[in-house]
């Protein structure tokens, strides 16, 4: 029996068609009818060998995955270096970036994040996403691109399983008459535009700009004007926030060409300025029938459904301040709107920086600014907020700071010279940007009224400190001295128009806190933890104020009365008296039980069966961590900036040679080390990875040769190391 199987299976082997001819050629001759063992091992590596071989297969080249060539950041990287390399430069060639499929997969990436509320690595990107955003670079390489889609789009949101071709005619109706979000296909584009457009104006804008840029937030401008615009006596606030409305095609695209001139890149967002935006209500004009508010569910998310702001969150978001309030949405453009503001509004940077130069007058009786060039740091570099007294014969100097739609121009010496830099400035807007301004519209104001800017109150005291100099001989010399003091208070007062804005208080002059229902089926762990996030985040906005711990301690009274309101409402506790006396100053007691420290409360905590309680911080002024004033240097830029100068510098070769001359004539080295420090360098750099093959030789040279480069290491090694 056992011999007729191996005979059928012999027989099976080498009639059956399993196997390649290349693969029956090489395994069929090796099986035996005599040897089953060996007919299984044979077939067994026939199978391996079949396997191995199907999976060595040549790359499909209609795979979209075979036109990524590089990481995307790193192509991104790249495009910052250059334009940071050559920021005076004319850019015409945006196009070749346009084509890189490595960018389109980087901002599908960020914008299914943003869709769905978690980070899609590149694996698990299927074909059929990657084929459908290739069409997508291809439509607009190809101007067959139509922004603001509604039925028909080349690629769709992960998040999206709607069929489009089986709605009803309402539905359709619906769509293209009504508003809807932005397709996912525009934000991609837009993502994409914005990654190779950011990098090359930001490397040409002004310093004195704030907004809508990275690494440059409300904090940095604050810490800017606490250093440079003290001894200022006349300060013009304006508010030119239309202009982030929107503003003519054609003044953006002439703004927006002074540094880019590709014809593509250029189309594309005139097309999205251009292309009408459907903004109509459903049933427009009809009245809606008055129904009785049903029972509504509570609506769960599903799992690729990004989750809403938190409570804490949105709560700060409400005291967001004027000058940031308002964020440009311009056409189709999206995330580029922000961009394309600054690229407008960097002309009016531009020409303030020229007024900062024509109206700076240095006079020798100065205290501080008496140098013929104004951008010099002088003065108290660890104390700039502190400007001594100086006679009648002052400099006079300007400055000027713009964050968004805002601008705060500082002017030492007479009103004479804010009026007139009023007028020329209003001039200027009314021909660049045909914005009509008026002497309301660009106040004067004196320091000793109050300037309010970003919620924050800049104002001046006379105060008179001790001096102490070393002289000369090195006697230490103390002495008292008198002067101003800018000072930079967060305002109580907005503070309080915020808090009544959402609903945490009334009343102007005794502010009554007002619970606040949002929380009320919340348990009191999470409304204590939510509360605590939002101090928190209100302790690191007035981190900068000389005011701080007033004002969080102020935050935290309004919070904590009216978690005391909502506690003594939802557990009938009657008033705030009894919630305080139960749970405590900081209310971390449970209040469910009579007495907070009930030995049930505890065991259960010990146990981990109810949740911990923790209580609201800053409950006391002496808990709130004290103002930062940390000096800010005067030239300063973002992290970003200073890591892409740095690394240009340092990738330069003359640098090299300076810092090796340096060392040189410093005699820091000796001319021998020099001498293997530069024959070191050579062999590193200078001779060609071709090269090195045929100057090194085969044989017993290439080992001398190899042991002879192995000294000259040591000694690069041992000169760089001195």
């Amino acid at each position: 029996m056992h011999q007729r199987i191996v005979i059928s299976s012999h027989r099976v082997l080498k009639i059956t068609s399993v196997f390649s001819p290349k693969i029956s050629a090489l395994f069929i001759p090796q099986l035996n009818i005599c040897n089953p063992r060996n007919n299984v091992f044979t077939v067994f590596s026939a199978y391996m060998y079949t396997s191995t071989y199907n999976n060595r297969r040549a790359p499909d080249p209609n795979d979209p995955a075979t036109l990524m060539k590089e990481d995307g950041i790193s192509l991104c990287c790249r495009m910052w270096i250059d334009s940071f390399r050559e920021s005076d430069k004319t850019v015409t060639n945006l196009t070749d970036y346009l084509r890189r499929f490595e960018l389109w997969v980087l901002a599908y990436q960020k914008v299914s994040a943003d869709d769905t509320g978690a980070y899609m690595p590149r694996s698990a990107i299927t074909r059929s996403a990657l084929e459908d955003l290739l069409a997508l670079r291809n439509a607009v390489l190809d101007n067959r691109f139509k922004w603001g889609a509604r039925l028909e789009f080349f690629i769709k949101s992960p998040r999206d399983k709607t069929d489009y071709e089986s709605l009803s005619k309402r539905k359709i109706k619906a769509i293209l008459t009504t508003t809807q979000p932005s397709p996912f296909q525009d934000r991609v584009v837009q993502e994409v535009l914005f990654m190779i457009l950011e990098p090359v104006y930001e490397a040409r804008f002004s310093q004195k700009s704030f907004a809508f840029r990275p690494g440059r937030t409300a904090h940095t401008a604050l810490r800017v004007i606490r250093r440079s615009f003290a001894g200022y006596l006349w300060y013009i606030k304006g508010d030119l926030s239309t202009v982030l409305d929107g503003m003519k095609v054609g003044m953006v695209i002439s703004a927006l060409m002074r540094d880019v001139r590709d014809k593509k890149v250029v189309d594309l967002i005139k097309a999205a300025l251009t292309t009408p935006v459907v903004t109509s209500r459903p049933d427009d004009g009809e009245k809606k029938k008055k129904t009785k508010r049903k029972y509504q569910k509570k609506r769960v998310l599903a799992d690729d459904e990004p989750k809403p702001d938190p409570y804490w969150l949105e709560s700060f978001f409400g005291f967001a301040p004027e000058e940031a309030a308002k964020v440009p949405s311009w056409g189709h453009c999206g995330i580029l709107s922000p961009l394309l503001a600054n690229v407008c509004l960097d002309e009016l940077d531009r020409w303030m920086e020229g007024k900062i130069q024509e109206f700076y007058r240095p006079s020798k009786n100065d205290v501080i600014w008496n140098s013929p060039e104004g951008e010099v740091e002088q003065g108290n570099t660890s104390w700039p907020e502190f400007v001594p007294t100086s006679g009648p014969d002052k400099t006079r100097k300007i400055d000027y700071i713009r964050f968004g739609g805002h601008i705060l121009i500082g002017v030492r010496g007479p009103r004479a010279d804010a009026a007139t830099l009023r007028k020329q400035l209003i001039e200027f807007c009314d021909q660049k940007y045909m914005l009509k301004l008026d002497n309301e519209s660009l106040p004067i104001e004196h320091i000793t009224k109050g300037i309010m800017f970003l919620d924050h109150v800049l104002c001046r005291r006379v105060v008179y400190p001790t001096l102490r100099y070393t002289a000369t001989g090195g006697k230490i010399i103390s002495e008292k001295g008198v002067g101003t003091l800018l000072s930079v208070t967060a305002s109580l007062k907005q503070c309080i128009k915020q808090f009544r804005k959402l609903n945490f208080l009334k009343g102007d002059r005794d502010p009554d806190p007002q619970p606040c229902f949002r929380m009320f089926h919340a348990t009191q762990a999470h409304t204590n933890a939510q509360m605590n996030k939002l101090l928190a985040t209100m302790v690191e906005w007035f981190r900068y104020a000389d005011n701080r711990k007033k004002i969080v301690n102020f935050c935290s009274y309004i919070i904590r009365g009216s978690l005391a309101k909502l506690y003594a409402a939802k557990y009938k506790l009657r008033s705030r008296a009894k919630v305080y006396k139960i749970g405590s100053r900081t209310l971390s007691r449970p209040l469910k039980e009579k007495k907070g420290q009930s030995p049930e409360y505890h065991n259960l905590l010990r146990m981990g069966l109810v949740e911990s309680i923790d209580g609201l911080m800053y409950t006391r002024m002496s808990l709130v961590p004290e103002t930062d004033y940390t000096p800010f240097p005067m030239a300063w830029r973002p992290d970003h900036e200073k890591a892409l100068l740095e690394y240009i510098k340092l990738s330069d070769r003359k640098t090299l040679d300076e810092q090796q001359n340096f060392l040189k004539e410093q005699g820091l080295i000796s001319p021998q080390d020099y001498i293997s420090m530069l024959v070191w360098n050579y062999k590193r750099n200078a001779v060609p990875v071709e090269q090195k093959s045929l100057l090194l030789g085969t044989g017993e040279e290439k080992d001398n040769e190899r042991n002879e480069s192995d000294e000259d290491d040591e000694e690069g090694v041992h000169a760089a190391e001195v």
